[in-house]
């Protein structure tokens, strides 16, 4: 996403921004993250003599394979960021690219395990089937006696 930051270099102390920000979908080889829609960053960049800040709230969906069922589905998501950039005048352009500012917010969201399944009785196979962790702490674990006898209940 690339900002026209002309009015901050010659002299407005503050720009306000709302853009929808589109990820190119090289970002997402190698993630978690299938695809992402409706992503949008809102808020303010301000200069002083040092650096370029930005505050940004980025809200947007998204598609992630579900930790049980590989389905992908939407999850929402919501990520504030503030980031001073520095200033360098000779080299400064007029515009700013912050796609990978924003990429590197936007990937600390995603969640280490992520399910909407609610009916687990339909995983199940040959001797085997998927619990939820309620049912296992109550069931009959052989090293429920070990820890006993260790002393680490």
């Amino acid at each position: 996403m690339e900002i026209d930051i002309t009015s901050l270099l010659n002299g407005n102390r503050q720009l306000d921004i709302e853009k929808q920000v589109e990820i190119p979908k090289e970002y997402y080889q190698n993630t978690d993250i299938k695809d992402s829609q409706d992503i949008t960053a809102t808020g303010i960049l301000t200069i002083d003599e040092e650096n370029i800040t930005l505050n940004l709230k980025v809200n947007g969906v998204m598609k992630l394979a579900d930790s049980i069922s590989l389905e992908v589905e939407n999850y929402p998501f919501t990520s504030e960021i503030e980031e001073k950039i520095p200033l360098n005048r000779e080299k400064m352009k007029n515009t700013l690219d912050i796609t990978e500012i924003l990429w590197q917010n936007i990937m600390l969201e995603v969640p280490l395990r992520f399910t909407k399944v609610e009916d687990y009785s339909k995983y199940q196979g040959d001797g085997w089937k998927l619990v939820k962790e309620e049912e296992l702490k109550g069931s009959n674990n052989p090293f429920n006696d070990l820890k006993k006898m260790m002393g680490e209940e």
